[in-house]
């Protein structure tokens, strides 16, 4: 349903609003009616270009986010420890839980992982 403009001469912020604002208020001028249901429908249609409506759309998509390297998925394995009931068994864990605190701890630079891309790229 279209709405009524109604001009407020205090709120035009230029001269030519004010002037048209006037001439609007005197019946010089007819107000516009806005119909803002058809504009905001008229708007929806340029939301969506018309390659991406299409299955060139999608696939130029799906290129452009796809990743450049291959990325293997992780196998899961399933440990299952054999209870001996010899204490010392357990402390010797408690051993190798104890220092892994520090082991494996590294830096990573841009450097390392470009190098091991490159690895990864050469068994290819």
């Amino acid at each position: 349903m279209p709405d009524e403009v109604k001009p407020n001469l205090n709120e035009a912020p230029t001269h030519d609003a004010q002037l048209a604002a006037e001439s609007i208020a005197s019946g010089e001028e007819k107000a516009p009616k806005v119909d803002f249901d058809a504009d905001y429908a008229a708007a929806q249609k340029f939301s969506v270009s018309e390659v991406d409506r299409t299955g060139e759309g999608a696939a130029a998509a799906e290129a452009a986010t796809a990743p450049k390297y291959q990325i293997s998925k992780p196998e899961e394995t399933k440990v299952q420890a054999q209870s001996t009931g010899n204490p010392d068994d357990y402390l010797e864990l408690a051993k190798e839980v104890g220092n892994s605190r520090t082991e494996g701890v590294t830096n990573v630079s841009d450097d390392l992982v470009q190098q091991a891309l490159e690895k990864g790229e050469a068994k290819k």
